[in-house]
């Protein structure tokens, strides 16, 4: 574990220079393609892509207002998302009437692919930030939601039967008993959701929209401009990258009762 940053940043190197001999004419041998530029118009060129990030952030500095878009609309999708995936999962693992009741329900639209809702946000709530934050919710709360419920539905009868036997009262398990339960599977599931927010914020952006990293990426596409559309991919995911780091951390401040991998081996 010493030199893991050292590796990771290793194999970051060591990808990158693929990239580049790849791209480069005369390199590497090309079995894929006719000639040596057809690589570079499909991949990019990673010292061009890198350009373009540079033009984007210090020589023009005009993805600030772009990014600021796709970044709140992220933000209010993995929030939103995550607290009504939240309560629905407490609702529904505490409440077994309702959930034997609405269990179809939420079945069923889980399995609607959700992407397909996006036009339709876009007609409710028009082309502005609204519609890209109702898609991403669509794609976190069930993430959320499916790890809560399965969190609390695991509590240990054993636990639940001592403290009652203590004199607990129904919120009084909830705050110490199923909340504590359902914390590890609710940073797990936020992991997943920060991407899957995302995802939500730039295919809105892509339906449509005026402003926002998706869509440069779009507006790229359009010319066929593949530098621009990896610089894009590439700044989504550093971003993205962030946000899952900073869950990271509001995760180990939260989780400090529960024991590392190496804490538990040693006991």
């Amino acid at each position: 574990m010493k030199y893991l940053r050292l590796w990771q940043a290793s194999l970051l190197v060591a990808l990158f220079t693929f990239w580049w001999a790849m791209t480069t004419p005369g390199l590497l041998p090309t079995f894929m393609f006719d000639n040596d530029r057809q690589a570079a118009f499909f991949f990019g060129e990673p010292l061009k892509v890198l350009a373009r990030i540079w033009v984007w952030f210090v020589t023009e500095a005009d993805i600030y207002r772009h990014l600021a878009v796709t970044l709140i609309e992220t933000l209010l999708a993995f929030g939103v998302g995550s607290v009504l995936g939240l309560g629905a999962g407490l609702w529904l693992a505490l409440s077994p009437m309702a959930s034997a009741i609405l269990e179809p329900y939420v079945k069923a639209l889980n399995s609607m692919p959700r992407i397909i809702l996006a036009p339709i946000f876009s007609v409710w709530f028009g082309l502005g930030i609204a519609s890209k934050v109702a898609l991403g919710v669509t794609l976190v709360f069930f993430i959320v939601f499916f790890n809560v419920y399965q969190g609390v539905k695991e509590v240990s009868p054993v636990v639940l039967a001592n403290a009652r036997m203590l004199g607990a009262n129904r919120k009084q398990l909830l705050r110490h008993v199923y909340l504590p339960s359902a914390t590890s599977w609710v940073f797990s599931s936020l992991h997943t959701s920060v991407g899957l927010a995302f995802v939500g914020a730039v295919v809105g952006e892509y339906l449509g929209s005026s402003q926002g990293v998706g869509y440069l990426i779009l507006q790229a596409e359009g010319t066929f401009d593949i530098n621009t559309v990896m610089a894009g991919i590439l700044v989504l995911t550093a971003f993205a990258l962030l946000l899952d780091a900073a869950v990271g951390r509001v995760e180990k401040r939260l989780m400090k009762w529960q024991p590392r991998a190496g804490e538990t081996e040693k006991l």
